[in-house]
């Protein structure tokens, strides 16, 4: 066997062929304790699949003006002015071939989109206390959109456009939606993307108004209405296209009430069930060093993941879950820590729990912007992060195995057969290092 070490604490281990097998793992770093346990992987079955292209990341629609606790952290990273000649930008995509990326976010139920030859102004976001998420409707011109599907096809990615879920309704006094989806905006611009040849991998409809929501919300059954609504628009749209784009929804956080009526009703005109992941609380909390430490915290990350396999397999559906959006702490995440060194024992966890959950596919939030970017804000450098995510998608292969280590709780194992040969991929994680 050969060993792969990423960085002190994280050890990534390659085994030769795929079969069950048990090894003996010690650890000594920075002075710490020798730890020693053994793990146990069961190769002869897998428990999960994941996709060839599970590693995504999300880029999103927050102006600079976006500011948390007092800081400004998302500079130029908006949709509407990322810098599209930065070739460290595109090289950090290309590494991949291809990286899935999710375009949306909190802003996305506030974009219109500017149809060809509308006279109109396409106005940018405007900061505005009194309105929902502080700032007015924004704009997408079909000049920037072009730019944007260039720039992707390019660069090798994967696009999944996150569509405004609430042009048409009105908000109520209980602060739920009234009425259905006006789909005409959103038709406009998927059209124009097909007319365009622009290659979509999917569509989502909404940003985090699933449960109770954040900011309004939308039943569970009208959501479903308007997903099938979708879905039926996508098929008449790219009628005569050989590859279609998937539907994704309901983009929002786990609440198991909603999520099993809104499975239950509209499974059949969904492939992907996403959801989102901020675990940690807010951004401002100066305790996600010890959150992120503990294992029993990250232990209790794995119950959305494993309530939502339940609900898919009660349905009988072949939509498969995704996690949409995931910054750990939310609030554009906590600079020197979200973005730093430490975050890896979150994000790897992260990827390791939701491939055992059958999870197929891991969007962070963000490749660039807030406190939580793979990339730096400014400089578009790499964070630690991005390194993480570049080594799970080129050694972690689709079939997830059975993995325990007894020794101590500290260590966490997950294992894969491995993507270029016939052997295994063990991750540990050492929560003890120092």
């Amino acid at each position: 066997m050969s060993l792969f070490f990423i960085l002190p604490m994280l050890l990534l281990l390659l085994l030769t062929v795929c079969f069950s097998t048990k090894t003996v793992v010690s650890s000594s770093v920075g002075g710490s304790s020798v730890v020693e346990g053994n793990v146990n992987v069961n190769g002869t079955a897998s428990i999960g699949f994941i996709d060839e292209d599970f590693i995504c990341a999300t880029l999103d629609w927050w102006p600079h003006e976006k500011c948390d606790y007092g800081t400004c952290s998302w500079g130029n990273a908006s949709l509407l002015n990322l810098d599209l000649n930065n070739n460290i930008f595109f090289n950090a995509i290309k590494a991949f071939s291809p990286l899935k990326v999710r375009l949306g976010g909190t802003l996305q139920d506030k974009v219109m989109y500017q149809k060809v030859n509308d006279q109109e102004p396409c106005d940018n976001f405007t900061k505005n206390s009194n309105v929902m998420f502080g700032f007015t409707n924004g704009c997408l011109t079909m000049s920037r959109w072009d730019q944007l599907n260039i720039f992707f096809k390019n660069s090798g990615a994967k696009v999944v456009f996150g569509l405004n879920a609430l042009t048409g309704r009105q908000i109520g006094s209980n602060g739920t939606t009234l009425g259905s989806w006006d789909s005409s905006n959103a038709e406009a611009l998927i059209r124009y993307t097909a007319n365009n040849g622009y290659a979509i991998y999917g569509w989502e409809l909404g940003n985090e108004l699933s449960g109770s929501g954040i900011g309004t919300s939308v039943t569970a059954k009208q959501y479903a209405a308007d997903t099938i609504f979708l879905q039926n628009l996508v098929q008449k749209i790219y009628s005569g296209f050989q590859e279609k784009p998937i539907v994704l929804g309901p983009g929002g956080f786990f609440n198991a009430n909603w999520f099993n009526t809104y499975v239950t009703l509209a499974s059949s005109s969904l492939q992907v069930i996403t959801q989102h992941i901020y675990n940690l609380g807010p951004g401002v909390d100066d305790h996600l060093v010890e959150k992120i430490l503990d294992p029993s915290y990250l232990d209790g990350g794995s119950q959305p993941f494993r309530d939502l396999q339940n609900i898919l397999k009660k349905s009988g559906t072949s939509a498969v879950a995704w996690v949409g959006e995931a910054g750990g702490a939310y609030n554009s995440g906590h600079n020197l820590v979200t973005n730093a060194f430490v975050f890896g024992f979150w994000y790897l966890d992260q990827l390791g729990m939701a491939s055992t959950y059958n999870t197929t596919t891991y969007c962070r939030q963000t490749l660039i912007g807030g406190n939580y970017g793979l990339l730096n804000t400014t400089t578009y450098v790499p964070n630690p992060d991005y390194y993480s995510a570049l080594l799970w998608h080129r050694l972690m292969g689709r079939h997830v195995l059975s993995t325990t280590f007894h020794g101590t709780n500290k260590i966490r194992s997950y294992a894969h057969c491995s993507k270029t040969s016939g052997g295994i991929t063990l991750l540990f994680i050492n929560l003890d290092a120092k």
